[in-house]
Formats: structure tokens, C-alpha cells, sequence
């Protein structure tokens, strides 16, 4: 997912903001200081309402924290690798490289969040009665929180894949049919149909109700979301599936241009990328790989100074390059890629470089075996 930040790492899981995160945050802290407060809890001064409702919107999102954290620790110890979790518009999600190979594993790793959640909701239930004698903004924030905790826990249980509901209904699917392509397949359907109904209603809500268009628009918004996120899901998984067993001995190119750590940029563009259409490559001298060059790398150098700048200048030396093995498959490649934002590896073989694998090799791989019906 583009655009978003990295706070850092939880338990070696990477955490990130996508940029909506901020549009959702402050919608929902204008929401609670705005209206929800003043309108159950009329007396209080406004510096107490925004107070209440920041810190209200910060304890919700620490929720979707834990709840995709326990998605994210319950798949892990069940053998499903998960790489980073993003806050966005919509709450959280864990990227995973690649799905489950069993369907208990699923069914636990999408259990664990909606009950998470149902228990983080019990505690601040738990808080409100113990604390609401103390402070009324305190018994209104955690009351608040309770409830939204069960209300996420029982959004995400609707049966439509990808949500957490969805990939459980999935693995009851995989677990009584034993195939697990087609009970994905039903799943995102089912998921897609969840969808369009959360659309009609959401249109129906627009113009049959004029006092609640803005909740209608919401409501198509979520459905339009759930639509595309299921088709997007199922074309993910089908091309985990592809690759699956796929090795960067099968993957690579061997066909990569070596080029001089001392010829110039103008060189490389002319000789290579103008005339043949290259993006990526193989610095060496005198047989030994000193480096990759990248297109990234050519274009941080302003045109006016490809006469005189050379390959070594620019390219990214051996010492800091990720490398592949020829046996290593190709999931856990592109798992290091997204981690480390680089769009190729070079294969080595007893210290000498095979190949190359690239993002664009593998999706020109996955568009044949598309176009094959393989």
C-alpha cells in the first residue's frame, strides 16, 4: 500500500500510516467532540469535549492496532509469514506474503482479531463501571470504546472475504471440500455480493431518507470498498498460487547487460535503454560484480549531467545489494523486495552472479501464465 509512514516495529511486525489514516482520524474526533459528546453529555466546556474526543480516537485506533496484531501473531505462530500492518481509512490491515497452508491455521488467524476485539471491548466495559463514578468524560470515552470494539469485532465477522468473517467462512469452505481455489473463489463472490448490498442500501439511505444521505454515502463508500477488495484478494491469491514453488533459478534472467563502473551515464542510456529498452544493470570489473544500476538510479541524475557522470557514482555497490540463491523461491524474493524497496535481486551462485530476478520479470511471468489459463 503507497503512501504511508513507518512508526516502527511491534514483536518484528512493521507498522505503517497510510495517509487516509488522517482523513478517518480526524473525522471521527470531530464527530465525537462535535456531536456525539455535547449531545449525551451536554454541560461540559469545549476544551473537555476535544480533549475527550482525541484521546477517545487514539485509544479506538490502539485498538485496530491489537486487533491486527493479534491477526498478525496467531498467523505467524501458525506458519503464515506477515511482513507489516497499515493503518488506512478503513482501520488496519496485515500484509501477508503469502496465505495459509492450512485451513486450521486460517481459521485461527481470522478468529483472533474479532475476539481481540470483543475482549479489548469487555475491558473498557469493565473500566467504565469501575471508573465511572470517578470522571463522567472517562465513563463516556471507555463507555464509547466498549461499544465500537463490539461493533468492529461483528463488522469484521460478516461472512464476506476479505474480512476477518470472510476468511473464516473460507476455511470452513477449504476444511469440507478440500479445495482450496474453489472455496476462495466462493468466498470473494460472497464477498463481492456482501458488497453490492452494502451499495444499494447505502443508495436506498441517500434518496428515500434525505436526512441521512451523508450515512448512505458512507454505506455505498464501505461497499464499493468490500467489492474491490474482494476481487483485488482473489486475483492476490490466485497469483500466490502461481508462484507458488516458482524458483529464482526458474525466474531469472541471465540476459542482464554487464556493463563498466566507469562509463558514463549518456553511455548506458544510448548504448542500452534508447536503443534496446533495458531498465536494470550488472556493473562489473574485470569479472567481479561491483554493483547494480538501476532506472531510479540514472533518473536522480539530472539530464545536463549524464556526459560526466559515471556508473560508479550512482549505481548501488555489491555491499549493499540483496541477494538471491538459485534455489530460494521466488515469495519469499518478492517478501524482500517490498521490505526493502527494491525492484530486483541478483541470483548468486558460488559467489558468482546467474541472473536476475525483477518485479516486472515476475509480473510479465504471472500475465502469460494468465493469458495460458495456467
Amino acid at each position: 500500500m503507497g503512501g504511508a509512514i513507518n512508526l516502527g516495529k511491534i514483536f518484528g511486525i512493521q507498522f505503517r500510516l497510510h495517509y487516509t489514516w488522517f482523513f478517518i482520524f480526524v473525522l471521527i474526533t470531530v464527530s465525537l467532540s462535535w456531536q456525539y459528546f455535547p449531545s449525551f453529555y451536554p454541560g461540559w466546556g469545549a476544551p473537555t469535549y476535544w480533549v475527550t474526543g482525541i484521546f477517545t480516537s487514539l485509544l479506538f485506533f490502539s485498538s485496530v492496532v491489537a486487533h491486527e496484531l493479534a491477526h498478525s501473531l496467531v498467523g505467524r505462530a501458525n506458519g503464515i509469514p506477515v511482513r507489516s500492518i497499515t493503518l488506512f481509512i478503513f482501520g488496519g490491515v496485515a500484509h501477508m506474503t503469502r496465505e495459509a497452508a492450512r485451513h486450521s491455521a486460517e481459521l485461527k488467524m481470522a478468529a483472533a482479531g474479532p475476539i481481540s476485539s470483543l475482549v479489548i471491548g469487555g475491558l473498557f466495559f469493565l473500566l467504565h463501571l469501575l471508573l465511572g463514578g470517578i470522571s463522567e468524560p472517562i465513563a463516556a470515552m471507555t463507555f464509547w470504546l466498549a461499544q465500537i470494539n463490539v461493533v468492529l469485532a461483528v463488522f469484521n465477522l460478516i461472512p464476506g472475504f476479505p474480512l476477518d468473517g470472510g476468511r473464516v467462512f473460507r476455511s470452513l469452505l477449504w476444511r469440507f471440500s478440500g479445495d482450496y481455489q474453489r472455496a476462495t473463489r466462493i468466498a470473494a463472490r460472497v464477498g463481492q455480493g456482501i458488497g453490492y448490498l452494502f451499495i444499494g442500501g447505502g443508495i436506498i439511505l441517500m434518496f428515500l431518507f434525505s436526512r441521512q444521505w451523508f450515512n448512505g454515502l458512507w454505506l455505498a463508500f464501505i461497499g464499493w470498498f468490500l467489492t474491490y477488495v474482494a476481487a483485488a484478494s482473489y486475483r492476490q491469491t490466485q497469483y500466490q498460487l502461481a508462484l507458488e514453488g516458482v524458483t529464482a533459478a526458474e525466474m531469472m534472467t541471465s540476459t542482464c547487460p554487464v556493463v563498466s563502473p566507469e562509463v558514463t551515464v549518456s553511455h548506458v542510456v544510448q548504448e542500452y535503454i534508447s536503443a534496446i529498452g533495458h531498465r536494470c544493470f550488472l556493473v562489473a570489473e574485470d569479472g567481479e560484480l561491483k554493483g547494480i544500476l538501476t532506472l531510479g538510479d540514472i533518473k536522480s541524475v539530472g539530464r545536463p549531467d549524464w556526459e560526466i557522470t559515471r556508473v560508479r557514482n550512482i549505481m548501488t555497490p555489491v555491499e549493499k545489494l540483496k541477494v538471491a540463491f538459485p534455489e530460494q523461491d521466488v515469495l519469499s524474493m518478492l517478501e524482500q523486495m517490498e521490505e526493502y524497496n527494491i525492484n530486483q535481486m541478483p541470483v548468486v551462485s558460488e559467489g558468482r552472479v546467474v541472473g536476475l530476478v525483477t518485479r516486472d520479470g515476475v509480473a510479465r511471468f504471472l500475465r502469460t501464465r494468465s493469458e495460458l489459463r495456467v
